[in-house]
Order: C-alpha cells, then sequence, then structure tokens
C-alpha cells in the first residue's frame, strides 16, 4: 500500500473526524435504525431506510479514515530541511506574471485540501508545476484559461 503523505494538523483533523464518527455518529444512527424499526413496517418507512443509509455511509467513512491514517505518512513542515525548494508541506508565496496578483498556498494532502484556506492538493496541477523549484524560479501552470505563469517570490517551513 503506499503512503499517503499528511501534515501534523492533517493527521489531527482525521483522527478528530474518526473519533467524532465512532462515538457521536455511530451511536446516533444506531439509535435512529432502532426507534424506526419499532414504528413498524419496515418496508414503507422512510425513517428506516434513511437511517440504514446513514449507516452504511457513516461505517464506509470510518473504513475510509482508518485506512489513510494507517497508510499516513506524517510530515511537520518546520522540521522539513530542503534547502529552499518546494516541496510537500511547504508554504509559497507567489506573484502571477501577467497580472501582479499575489496568493500564498501551502501544499498538502488530498483530504487537508481547502483553495479557500490557501490549502492546495499535492497532486494538483499548480503544487506539481512547484515542486522542486525555489525562490526566483518561475513556474508554469495549465490552468483551464491557458497556461499562467507564476514567480516563486518565497518558500517557508511552518
Amino acid at each position: 500500500m503506499a503512503t499517503i503523505p499528511l501534515t501534523t494538523r492533517g493527521f489531527e483533523k482525521l483522527k478528530a473526524e474518526l473519533h467524532k464518527l465512532k462515538t457521536v455518529d455511530r451511536p446516533w444512527v444506531i439509535n435512529a435504525i432502532a426507534e424506526a424499526r419499532a414504528q413498524g413496517d419496515l418496508s414503507e418507512n422512510a425513517e428506516y431506510e434513511a437511517a440504514k443509509d446513514r449507516q452504511g455511509f457513516i461505517e464506509g467513512r470510518i473504513q475510509e479514515i482508518d485506512s489513510k491514517l494507517s497508510a499516513a505518512q506524517v510530515i511537520d513542515p518546520s522540521a522539513v530541511d530542503a534547502n529552499g525548494k518546494v516541496v510537500f508541506g511547504a508554504t509559497v508565496d507567489l506573484e502571477e506574471e501577467d497580472t501582479g496578483e499575489k496568493v500564498t498556498y501551502q501544499i498538502v494532502g488530498e483530504d487537508e485540501a481547502d483553495l479557500k484556506q490557501g490549502l492546495i492538493n499535492i497532486s494538483s496541477p499548480i503544487a506539481r508545476a512547484l515542486i522542486g523549484k525555489e525562490e526566483g524560479d518561475t513556474a508554469e501552470v495549465q490552468a483551464p484559461g491557458g497556461v499562467k505563469r507564476y514567480e516563486i517570490v518565497a518558500v517557508r517551513y511552518l
């Protein structure tokens, strides 16, 4: 099984979600199924069907998170010594060459990605274009509107 890179923050977030699923959501759905069964005829019981669907989702998500946590390779960005190169966990300040627009992204794992917070997936086109580059380099990213060129202004490991 391949390892899944996660920052320390992402690992803790997945652990917290797993704990909530096992201690809050799972008992709640078991109770909802029991209550729906008590109402009688299950063949026409929408609450029962909804609760069973929810139970299936919860159990599937528990298995998925268990699998990811067991395959996780936790990387602490502040402990990385990459000599100024862009690597997993790095926070990168960029400036778009055409517009001068400045953006900051941190390269994280799939489950941590949130573009609104500046967290981009390691397998995204922009992250792939940045990996291995260093401050002052230019990265070309194939975007839906065409190729965008970004100058790497700074690389930090927070």
